[in-house]
């Protein structure tokens, strides 16, 4: 392909380079040279247009682009901007339009209209061919550090919205789309755009770092309704300013700005473009034609595409098997929106957001709600560009779990199909029906009816429901339905006279009607005897496949949706008010259904804002600039996209790229593995296995301190996930092509069934050795609290699960050959130092032939540390055997098969206590899963009982080991042992309360530590009386929450709510933490300007920041009259400048690297004192340069390195911290333009609020700890509510995409957020009195999970009353995480029929 750029200074004329990128083997080989003409065509036009018609032309960033002879017709826009062009803030993070990472601008312009239409698209989904004429604008668009960072950068940055950064520009661009469609700014500082509007802009984006709040701040900061006393934390504003100081110091905002003004050059450019491998026709006869010029068997190889959003889900067409496509977006009769009388066609082209905008011009209410819910359809950048046809042809050909086709089908929807000659009508039913579409059928149009009552005196009924995890989208349903009902209203009663009843997503080939539902209803008075027979019905035929996830509880949802469509039809509704009497024995006061009391019932409803919160701190002026509040280091850079992550690097010449490939086998020989096809795939260069290895090398893969792991199988595949082979090709897309290509050939015969649970470990006494300086000690003696207990819960049982990391940025490196057969390795890694000894050992080289650089991490949470060092070395490896550069960005999918994740456990505890609920004395016997190798395994145990210990248990014994079995090695996860720890003492505490009958409040406080019992347990780390803070914390987080008032109004709403109940709760924590080894260096420029290099790597924590803070403060010792603080610099880690980096882990790499340069800034300010003094004699006052200056002149040494090596018997301490969660077991949502709290019948859970009060020490930055604590809750929220990191039945992740895996989004964060960081008294072995925030307050996010509970224990005692519960409604094991699944199975999957059966024996 030949690519000619030209460049547009912004307002100016068109600019040009005068160069073709000659493109030669460092650029990706989808790119092929032509000698071509027209090179001077731009000149030939004065409106700068192409007049070849085998041309694309396109602007990024205002530069226009001109591509001829493209090879490949799949090529992404993403993989076109990060290999072709110095555009790299769109990132590459799912592949999937699942996360927002490669989100750009897309600007269209329409001569017809003189318009141009902006939208946001996913870049990793759009195909390249699809863009002509199009400006796409990326977050380096908006604003840059050359030109000047965009006000949305500013912000965000300002707000502390940006921490690893990873996510930060696909956020900053999914915002500004809707800034750029909204309406004209109210004034020069806000937008039109209302608040709510600013945080569902970023509601499709994921982040796993900061917990979302202070991303929707800045966002907020936009809105023209916004109450600028509800934004959070920033750097704009102090407290107590004015609200129009904080308008006027707010960064402006410019609407007109300009920046995505429509190149003029590109409104004379043809609509489609043409090449020979992208066809684009004008219409149904052009398209016709084409479709019959298919000849039998390619029909595979031509694709008709649209949006091209598919590929998101089925991955399969992304391998480059199509080599045509036939583009439909011209094809007007495909593009039609008409509306008459009769209803509303729309063309199959139309994008799902355009007619969600044409439905929503409608009055009609049925055409309003089908809007409203195809809102929740995906992402907002995937429906910006997805047709409506194209998602129901997914649900006709690839039964797809469609909502669309849903809910079109219970409105009674015709499509239009071409077939050959033939023009057909049909209905969507018969639509789905019918055997799939053939490859050369096209939908052309789908019509919506505009329904009207059939007689005087009936009305229209219709609603449409879905359960997923995610209540604004982005999550496939476990069930969807949509109802339509004619309802005549009688004397008697709403009489049904006919309705539509559709369901869909249920684990099925597509939507349908149950029509003998249907049937039964016609004609028959809605009453509860009529909803039960018709919920039988319903059951019988809403049958999901063999195989489909949980069948009952999508049954049950398909019962809950049609009772909660039909209950406001019944004679006696159902408003489950406490003054119906339908809750015999929960309404005890005559007057409780009084105004009063209703009123309070439903105080604390959701409003419509996602996300509101407090966020309380006292800065510390002690230790200037440490302990101030300031932005995070390089934040506006991450934001704008120009801050460097390793694949964002720019290839090297001759540079290869390499694909893991993973065994699916947990335990076989590896007979053989090699490609069918022969030649070898398109790129590929090599195939590189175990046998590649130097004979001076070892098979190893990754070093920890306890022992090393291969980097291939040999002979022998011990588990699902395990790394054998390395392909290496001359683009990432051919080298990941290839690796699904790779045949192994397995064999079992003669070998053990593999050990794949921790009962089967213990069978066959299949374990690992935990080190005795690890084992943790029991406490006190178990025998005598057994004996002294006036109660005992035997052999209760728990599971907890896995979690996945996912950073937003996969494992990724580049490995670069260098002289005298040197490596220079570039990784993303927690831990430098040991990717560098496992390179070095693999490749039989000493260690400083090894280079390991790590700038910064697109977040790590554990998953960096030796997770990342087989990555690496594998591309060590090929580099090494191929003397060329190889570089691997690992694709979602294989990252996640590979990760291992959090360890899962099975744990056994015996537990003794007294009436009042005081524990005397707790064994465990506890089953870790540890993987198949020992990674970092052996100081769970400890963690684990660190964390538990927060309770005064009296005794405590235990029995814990490490099962080694046949699933990926678990590795250490941001809080490993320590959450699950916490989790067990908590739980513990539930179930006892539970057996006697006691708030489990009450139990906590009264199991809650004095100093004493703290000296027992944490014996020699517990600190002075006035350190331990916990029990001020625990009354201080009840009076800020208002605890004790909460209570007794979510008892007042449980009482008045039949299908919602709420539940709240109130965790402590106690968290072990300490110092870690760590280097540092400082050197000063002769300009005065400083240089920092430290041990710890920059994940988004935080770190670099802290650092350079305490190098000014530190240096501020020498007097001089100089702010310090932008004259520093911290500097990308290197494995031989600074050596014994060590990991940065465990919370206090931050701490210590602080303290580490501390020892440095001692170490010069005592070198430059004297010649300060000396100075200040001649001169008086001092200037910062001068001293330097003459610190130059007269050889003083102005660099210094120090390794800081803690005292672990002093400076170990406790973080103390506590929780006060609320959960509703409903979901308030807006439906029509009205708030609606649903009924408590699909499981979901909203976290209504989390105050959290935690002690920091003394902070060293207030708002990086702020970011930390809020970011590790939300984390801890995904363990405990959400994630499912799930295997099949042979060990092999099947949660392997952003389809499968949910992580927590802005809509199911605690809509109110509230943390106070308390600032507790100094402490000398601390540095400057600080304390860890990264890791403790995840345990925090353990309060939602109990108040899950709490409202679970409500619901399953009403469940009692109605006779649907056999034995106790108290006693019952809630699983982590606790998904709407396993919510709904504990509250009752038949509640409805045991409800109705009930109201019917009690009329």
């Amino acid at each position: 392909m030949q690519i000619r750029v030209a460049q547009r200074k912004r307002g100016g004329p068109i600019t040009h380079r005068g160069v073709f990128m000659a493109l030669n083997s460092t650029k990706p080989s989808f790119l092929h040279r032509v000698v071509g003409t027209h090179q001077t065509s731009m000149e030939e036009n004065g409106r700068g247009t192409c007049k070849d018609d085998s041309s694309l032309v396109f602007a990024i960033n205002s530069q226009r682009f001109e591509l001829r002879n493209l090879d490949d017709p799949s090529i992404t826009l993403l993989q076109f901007l990060r290999s072709q062009t110095s555009f790299k803030s769109p990132k590459l993070s799912c592949g999937e339009g699942g996360c927002g990472a490669c989100v750009v601008l897309l600007s269209k312009y329409d001569p017809e209209l003189d318009k141009v239409e902006d939208f946001t698209v996913s870049s990793c989904l759009t195909l390249l061919c699809s863009l002509n004429g199009c400006s796409i604008t990326t977050s380096e668009g908006l604003g840059n550090s050359k030109t000047g960072f965009h006000n949305i950068h500013k912000r965000f940055a300002g707000f502390h919205a940006s921490q690893c950064g990873f996510c930060t520009p696909g956020m900053c661009m999914s915002f500004y789309g809707a800034l750029v469609n909204a309406e004209k700014a109210v004034d020069d500082r806000l937008s039109k755009l209302t608040a709510v509007e600013a945080e569902k802009a970023i509601a499709s984006n994921l982040c796993r770092c900061t917990g979302y709040r202070p991303i929707a701040d800045a966002c907020k900061s936009f809105a023209g309704d916004i109450d600028m006393e509800d934004l959070g934390i920033n750097t704009f504003w102090k407290k107590g300013d004015s609200v129009q100081n904080k308008m006027s110091i707010l960064p402006l905002y410019s609407p007109g700005d300009g920046v995505c003004d429509f190149p003029e050059f590109l409104k004379g450019q043809g609509k489609g473009g043409s090449l020979s491998s992208w066809i684009a026709p004008g219409n149904v006869k052009e398209l016709q034609s084409l479709m019959k010029g298919i000849d039998h068997g390619d029909e595979t190889r031509v694709k008709l595409v649209v949006g091209n959003t598919g590929v998101g889900y089925y991955k399969e067409e992304k391998d480059g098997c199509v080599e045509r496509y036939i583009d439909l977006r011209y094809v007007p009769e495909l593009k039609i929106i008409k509306k008459d009388e009769t209803g509303i066609k729309l063309g199959a082209a139309v994008t799902i957001s355009t007619a969600i905008k044409a439905l929503k011009k409608e009055s009609d209410e049925i055409y309003q709600k089908i809007a409203a819910h195809m809102e929740k359809v995906a992402t907002s950048f995937v429906r910006n560009s997805g047709s409506i046809g194209g998602n129901l042809v997914m649900a006709q050909r690839k039964h797809f779990p469609s909502d669309i086709a849903t809910i079109l089908l219970a409105a009674g929807s015709y499509v239009e199909v071409l077939t050959a000659e033939i023009n057909e009508k049909l209905t969507l039913e018969v639509f789905l029906e019918r055997a799939p579409m053939g490859s050369k059928d096209v939908l052309v149009s789908i019509e919506v009816p505009k329904w009207k009552a059939s007689q005087i005196g009936s009305r229209l009924a219709f609603d449409t429901y879905r359960a997923s995890p995610r209540p604004l989208g982005n999550a496939l349903a476990h069930l969807n339905a949509a109802f339509m009902a004619e309802i005549s209203e009688t004397s008697e009663g709403s009489v049904m006279s006919s309705c539509r009843l559709a369901f869909g997503a249920y684990g099925t080939k597509h939507a349908i009607r149950v029509k003998n539902a249907e049937e039964f209803l016609a004609g028959k008075k809605v009453t509860p005897a009529v909803v039960y027979e018709t919920i039988g019905l319903v059951k019988s035929t809403v049958v999901s496949d063999e195989g489909a996830s949980n069948p009952e509880y999508r049954s049950s949802l398909a019962v809950g949706f049609l009772f909660n469509f039909l209950s406001s039809f019944m004679a006696d509704p159902f408003k489950g008010n406490a003054s119906n009497g339908w809750l015999n024995g929960h309404s005890t006061a005559p007057d409780e259904d009084s105004e009063a009391t209703q009123k309070s019932c439903h105080d604390g409803k959701s409003s419509l804002l996602l996300s509101s919160g407090k966020q309380v701190f006292q800065a510390s002026k002690e230790n200037r600039p440490v302990g101030e509040a300031i932005g995070k280091t390089g934040a506006a850079l991450q934001a704008s996209g120009e801050a460097v992550y390793v694949d964002d690097i720019p290839s090297p010449p001759n540079c290869l790229y390499g694909a893991l490939v993973c065994s699916t086998k947990p335990l076989a020989r590896v007979k053989d593995i090699g490609f069918k096809s022969n030649p070898l795939p398109d790129g590929v260069a090599a195939l590189i296995s175990y046998k590649d290895i130097p004979k001076d090398g070892e098979n190893v893969g990754s070093k920890t301190m306890f022992e090393s792991e291969s980097l291939f199988a040999d002979e022998l595949t011990r588990c699902a996930g395990e790394r054998l082979a390395f392909v290496v090709a001359d683009s990432q897309k051919h080298a990941d092509s290839a690796a699904n290509l790779v045949v192994v050939d397995y064999d079992t015969e003669s070998l053990e069934p593999p050990i794949l649970t921790v009962e089967e470990a213990v069978k066959r006494s299949s374990f690992f050795h935990t080190p005795p300086f690890l084992q943790p000690k029991p406490v006190g003696d178990i025998t005598r609290g057994m004996a002294e207990a006036e109660h005992r819960l035997i052999n209760a049982e728990m599971k907890l699960e896995s979690q996945y990391y996912f950073y937003m940025e996969t494992q990724t490196a580049l490995a670069i050959p260098d002289e005298d057969n040197c490596m220079v390795v570039y990784s993303s890694t927690q831990c430098p130092e040991y990717s560098c000894a496992a390179i070095a050992q693999c490749l039989g080289l000493p260690q400083h032939n090894v280079r390991v650089i790590t700038r910064r991490v697109g977040g790590g949470f554990g998953g960096k540390a030796f997770k990342s060092l087989p990555v690496a070395t594998a591309c060590a490896l090929a580099a090494h055997v191929l003397r060329r550069p190889v570089r691997t960005y690992v694709s979602r999918k294989t990252d996640m098969i590979m990760a291992g994740g959090r360890h899962p456990m099975k744990i056994t505890y015996s537990v003794g206590f007294k009436s009042n609920g005081k524990i005397t004395a707790l064994k465990l016997d506890v089953l870790i899963n540890a993987g198949i190798s020992l990674d970092v395994s052996p100081i769970i145990p400890i963690h684990l009982v660190g964390a538990l210990k927060k309770y005064d248990f009296g005794a405590l014994a235990f029995d814990i080991k490490l099962c080694k079995t046949n699933h990926s090695s678990k590795s250490a996860m941001r809080a490993p042992g320590e959450v699950q720890g916490s989790f067990i003492a908590d739980s513990v505490m539930e179930q006892v309360a539970s057996t006697l009958s006691l708030d489990v409040d009450s139990v906590k406080t009264v199991n809650l530590h004095s100093h004493d019992s703290l000296k027992l347990f944490y014996d020699g780390i517990c600190g002075e009386p006035h350190e331990y803070t916990l029990i001020s914390i625990w009354d201080r987080v009840a009076r800020s929450s208002s605890f004790n008032e909460r209570r007794e109004m979510v008892e007042k709403f449980n009482r008045c709510n039949l299908w919602s109940k709420r539940g709240i709760s109130r965790v402590p924590i106690v968290f072990e933490a300490g110092g870690m080894a760590t280097p540092g260096k400082v050197s000063i420029l002769s300009d005065g300007s400083i240089v920092v290099e430290v041990g710890g790597i920059e994940l988004g924590q935080g770190l670099w920041t802290k650092v350079k803070q305490m190098a000014a403060f530190c240096l501020s010792s020498t007097k001089c009259e100089d702010s310090l603080l932008e004259r520093v610099r911290v500097i990308q880690a290197d494995s031989l400048s600074l050596i014994q980096g060590g990991i940065t882990a465990g919370s206090t790499k931050s701490e210590s690297s602080c303290e580490a340069i501390r020892l440095c800034c001692n170490l010069l300010v005592e070198r430059l004192v004297p010649l300060m003094e000396k100075l200040q004699k001649e001169t008086g006052s001092v200037r910062w340069e001068m001293l330097i200056s003459q610190a130059y002149m007269t050889s003083v040494n102005l660099s210094a390195s120090s390794y800081y090596v803690p005292d672990f018997a002093t400076t170990r301490y406790l973080n103390y911290g506590a929780a006060v969660s609320e959960a509703s077991l409903s979901r308030s949502r807006v439906l029509h333009t009205k708030l609606v709290e649903v009924n408590l019948l699909t499981g979901e859970t909203t976290i209504l609020r989390s105050d959290l009060v935690y002690d920091c020490g003394q902070s060293l930055n207030p708002a990086v700890d702020m970011g930390q604590i809020e970011g590790a809750f939300v984390q801890g929220i995904g363990f405990f509510m959400l994630e499912e990191y799930k295997t099949n039945s042979e060990g092999l992740v099947t949660a392997d995409s952003t389809w499968r895996y949910k992580v927590p989004t802005i809509d199911t964060i605690p809509k109110q957020f509230n943390v106070e960081i308390l600032s507790s008294g100094h402490h000398q072995n601390r540095v400057l009195s600080s304390k860890a925030s990264g890791e403790p307050p995840l345990l925090l996010a353990s309060s939602v999970h109990c108040a899950t509970r709490a409202a679970i224990k409500d619901a399953r005692k009403q469940l009692h009353t109605w006779g649907g519960l056999d034995g106790s409604h108290a006693m019952f094991n809630l699983a982590a995480p606790a998904t709407m699944p396993v919510v709904k199975e504990l509250c009752g999957l038949d509640s409805v029929e045991s409800y109705l059966k009930w109201r019917m024996n009690h009329k």
